[in-house]
């Protein structure tokens, strides 16, 4: 843990709020010397009082502590086959079950109707289907999980759509 950046963090967030170090040290029940000594990075808050830190600072003590670094917590961890199959499961309930099945067709329908689209044409053309693919690997990132980029570069056979996924798994802290 950097005490410099943690104290940079806590200066930053205390001006932001239009604080003085008197003023947060009040509200914490501590000196305007400890504040103070926090911001220069001589000396960390006491995990007692963190909470009530970042209660008073708005923010979370994770944001404090990594000096507002953003922290990932991925939920668990995606493949590009898992994607694939997850689509073609959709053919197959439709084999399954029959095209005319209210289930199948609610699904389609409602999947379509959301995405303004059709993903039966995935069924039949590589390309669509790795766009539906893409696409549910950013619906997966952007829930929280986790995708191998050297799974993304391997398994898809169109650039634009692995580039699409890379770009977004950047955003999402993913390298």
């Amino acid at each position: 843990m950097d005490t410099k950046m943690v104290g940079m963090q806590i200066a930053h967030l205390r001006k932001e709020k239009g604080l003085t170090q008197n003023d947060l040290g009040n509200r914490l029940g501590v000196s305007f010397q400890a504040v103070s000594k926090w911001e220069r990075g001589e000396t960390l808050p006491d995990t007692a009082i963190l909470l009530d830190l970042a209660n008073a600072l708005e923010t979370s003590v994770d944001c404090i502590l990594t000096g507002g670094s953003q922290v990932l917590h991925y939920r668990g961890k995606i493949t590009v086959a898992q994607m694939s199959e997850g689509i073609a499961s959709l053919k197959h309930m439709g084999e399954l079950l029959g095209k005319d099945n209210a289930l199948y067709r609610h699904a389609i329908e409602g999947i379509n109707g959301k995405m303004n689209t059709n993903i039966e044409d995935a069924f039949t053309d590589d390309r669509v289907l790795e766009c539906f693919i893409a696409e549910a690997i950013i619906q997966n990132l952007m829930a929280g999980k986790y995708i191998d980029l050297t799974d993304v570069k391997n398994s898809f056979q169109h650039e634009h759509f692995c580039n699409i996924v890379l770009d977004h798994c950047a955003r999402y802290g993913i390298k």
